[in-house]
């Protein structure tokens, strides 16, 4: 689900800049990333700057993630109650014809359990066509989110004081170590919250 995968990219770009953490190691420390020189020597002496932000931290804090993400999930709620309670109604309906069925002729029979089949069946196509418009809102509102990220972290970057802004997430992350003093979750976290009109 999006809770784990949310912003988080692949990583694979890690590797062509492993020669920049490793000039890191041995460069100056900074002493934080709101301001300070977060910079590092690459092999061909360009000075490259690094940050990331904490998709965790993000979550928690940005407002419209949280207000979506909420709407979705009620959505969701919804859609499965409908669904356990037309399973719930089909079952009692499948009890009552086991109860009748003594007293049916053949004819009544077949017919009374060729309707119940043609309930379940479109029940089950009502179900798949719920899930499959949750997913696709689901998909929609990570694709929004993506692209609201991505454009205020090239809005807070205009200056270009960073070469590479990374995403960081506990356990679902290519970034073994990171250094609090790159951190500008808080500063990304603020040009979104500001981004996003609040609610009259």
């Amino acid at each position: 689900m999006y809770t784990r995968q949310f912003f988080v990219k692949n990583g694979l770009i890690l590797a062509a800049v492993a020669g920049i953490f490793a000039a890191c190691q041995q460069g100056n420390k900074p002493a934080a990333a709101n301001g300070a020189d977060s910079s590092a020597q690459s092999g061909n002496g360009i000075e490259q700057r690094l940050a990331y932000v904490d998709i965790d931290s993000l979550e928690a804090h940005y407002d419209y993630f949280k207000e979506k993400k909420a709407e979705l999930e009620k959505k969701k709620e919804a859609a499965q109650n409908e669904i356990s309670g037309r399973e719930r109604q089909l079952q009692n309906e499948l009890y009552a014809l086991q109860q009748k069925a003594p007293t049916m002729t053949q004819a009544e029979g077949q017919a009374a359990e060729a309707s119940l089949q043609k309930k379940a069946q479109q029940h089950e196509l009502d179900r798949q066509n719920k899930y499959a418009q949750l997913q696709t809102q689901e998909a929609q509102f990570n694709e929004d989110l993506q692209k609201r990220l991505d454009e205020s972290i090239k809005k807070y970057n205009a200056d270009k004081r960073y070469s590479f802004i990374f995403s960081y997430r506990a356990g679902a992350s290519n970034i073994l170590y990171k250094d609090e003093a790159y951190d500008i979750t808080k500063d990304v976290i603020k040009e979104l919250n500001a981004a996003t009109p609040a609610k009259k």
